[in-house]
């Protein structure tokens, strides 16, 4: 059995978190695109959402993770009683959550829904595949915003489409994954080919941010309705 070693060591985030949202339950935050959610096993790892928050908000847990390149809303809990309670809505799917993203190309379809299950691709750490022998189910919904030309670095002229993104499960590497089964990847994703359509090989971080989260507050039992904007 092959043993699986990541070498990845991210480089350093000078940028801040934004608190959005407080009280002595849980905490609603904008993560930056890249800074990790969690500390790596690595050393030079340590720099992370859940490391930055521990220190001002001690006893904080995370529910749910960004990947590193993504920004965005993100639910903390203040206590590990906070968060078995909002775990349970994740896991019970409770919680709707929309994503923004620019693809590279101009998709032909408004909207769709991509329905192809995921699994490990151990052979190519750290990356999925779509896999119908041994993947689990993955659902995602798209519908397109605007579709629109942008001039790169280089002079070259982009097609891109701003689309929302609506996971309907939580798969590694969803949204990207099947964004690139559609055959318009996400722009600057490095695992799925962002950088590779002419022009797109210097774009600055992965254009795709967690916009909308909504869920039901575990003590009050009020909704909570959480938006933020887009930085793309």
């Amino acid at each position: 059995m092959s043993v699986i070693v990541d070498t990845f060591i991210a480089p350093p985030c000078h940028a801040d978190i934004e608190v959005l949202f407080e009280d002595e339950h849980l905490l609603l935050i904008n993560k930056p695109s890249g800074l990790l959610s969690l500390s790596g096993k690595h050393p030079q790892n340590l720099d992370s959402v859940h490391y930055r928050l521990v220190q001002a908000y001690p006893g904080c847990t995370l529910i749910h993770r960004l990947d590193f390149g993504t920004s965005g809303l993100m639910v903390i809990a203040r206590n590990k009683a906070i968060n078995a309670l909002l775990c349970q809505q994740f896991s019970q799917r409770t919680v709707t959550k929309a994503y923004e993203a620019l693809l590279c190309g101009h998709l032909a379809e408004d909207e769709g829904l991509i329905d192809a299950p995921i699994a490990k691709d151990p052979a190519l750490f750290p990356l999925m595949k779509i896999c119908a022998a041994s993947g689990k189910p993955a659902r995602s919904r798209y519908r397109v915003q605007e579709r629109f030309l942008r001039q790169s670095d280089s002079g070259e002229s982009l097609p891109l489409t701003r689309v929302r993104l609506i996971p309907e499960t939580g798969r590694t590497h969803q949204l990207r994954i099947h964004c690139q089964l559609l055959g318009h990847p996400i722009l600057g994703c490095d695992l799925y080919g962002g950088l590779l359509p002419p022009g797109t090989e210097r774009t600055p971080r992965l254009m795709l941010h967690a916009c909308a989260l909504d869920f039901v507050h575990p003590v009050s039992g009020e909704p909570v309705v959480a938006r933020c904007a887009s930085p793309f």
